[in-house]
């Protein structure tokens, strides 16, 4: 397990923070099912990512997922939702970190962040189908979906939503980008020296 120095730590908690807030303050599309929320809870994540490792990013989304389960709870008794939004943001933050790493520059983060946004809708569609619809279904009591209606609803709804999220979150996050990208990259040389 990597070691982080105070520094870090308290940095991925204060970010662990910003993300908790920032996921409180979501809000349904309205052509989307209205559990499926929008949220920039991410764009802390991705930032802990970029100055201190995946790890870090990881960390935030894991932090982020458990205060929220212990403060508002779940509908299932059970965190499959959080699950699910732990596992959605790590899909989009590590595409997005490991190709700019190779990239650094403006537009290789664009490419970076339209990377992880696919990877999130494609990867986040094929576990709803076979893990997170199922838990679902399992833990409210309700009758299992067939087949052709979890696809429809994936097809229709999930798949959709998470491109529309993933777009979302990247043109606030290179909002954000543009003015800080100066202050991580000397943040990521104070945690190299």
């Amino acid at each position: 397990m990597k070691k982080f120095s105070v520094k870090a730590m308290v940095s991925i908690g204060m970010l662990s923070s910003i993300s908790y807030i920032l996921m409180l303050l979501n809000f349904p599309l309205p052509p989307f099912p209205k559990f499926l929320m929008v949220d920039f809870s991410d764009i802390p994540a991705l930032i802990a990512a970029l100055i201190f490792g995946p790890a870090a990013g990881i960390l935030v989304e894991l932090l982020k997922n458990m205060l929220d389960y212990f403060m508002t709870g779940s509908e299932t008794g059970v965190p499959v939702g959080h699950a699910a939004n732990f596992v959605a943001g790590v899909l989009f933050i590590l595409p997005t970190y490991y190709l700019y790493q190779r990239l650094k520059t403006t537009k290789g983060m664009t490419f970076a962040l339209v990377a992880g946004t696919v990877s999130m809708a494609i990867l986040m569609s094929v576990l709803n189908y076979f893990v997170f619809l199922p838990a679902y279904t399992l833990f409210l009591n309700m009758p299992a979906m067939s087949g052709p209606e979890t696809k429809q609803l994936i097809v229709a709804g999930i798949l959709p939503f998470n491109i529309v999220k993933g777009i979302l979150m990247s043109i606030v996050f290179m909002l954000l980008f543009s003015r800080m990208k100066t202050w991580i990259e000397r943040q990521r040389s104070f945690k190299s020296a």
